[in-house]
């Protein structure tokens, strides 16, 4: 009797460890190792090609008359977005920029401006700015001189 319980006992063991394991795989969990998921992941289709996000109503009503003082900052972004490496123009070396500063105008060549700005949560350029990318960072510099009027820190990561 007590070699058949620990038989059972046994058996039970065994295919609790197999279950798990096949229910570590289904979760994305090869051969059960690493972190169980909190929940199940949801299905997604997956992407389907480049399509371009559809521009908000009035996104490029840029101002054309503006109060200076209301831009000149600094600000740590909100979030950070994903998008890909960032090369710096030949023979520079990397610095934090402020606003005031000018920027040198290889870094506000057309491979560094932010055209889809509102994708990055930054506000509508004043009619003779643009959004430039410099690391990571988004600056809004005057396309005239270069002059940085405000700079979001950590926009890309």
């Amino acid at each position: 009797m007590l070699h058949g319980f620990k038989f059972g006992l046994s058996l039970a063991f065994a295919l609790a460890l197999l279950g798990g394991a096949a229910l570590a795989e289904e979760h994305g969990h090869p051969g059960g190792g690493g972190r169980p998921e909190a929940r199940p992941a949801e299905p997604h289709p997956g992407p389907s090609g480049y399509q371009r996000v559809t521009e908000p109503h009035g996104w490029n009503a840029r101002p054309t008359t503006f109060d200076r003082g209301a831009y000149q900052h600094n600000f740590q972004a909100a979030r950070s977005f994903r998008i890909g490496p960032y090369h710096r123009p030949h023979g520079w070396v990397d610095r934090r920029w402020g606003f005031g500063e000018i920027l040198p105008r290889g870094f506000w060549a057309p491979q560094y401006l932010i055209a889809d700005y509102w994708l990055f949560a930054l506000e509508v350029p004043p009619a003779g700015f643009e959004w430039v990318r410099y690391g990571n960072d988004a600056l809004l510099i005057n396309t005239a001189n270069g002059e940085i009027l405000q700079v979001e820190y950590g926009v890309f990561a």
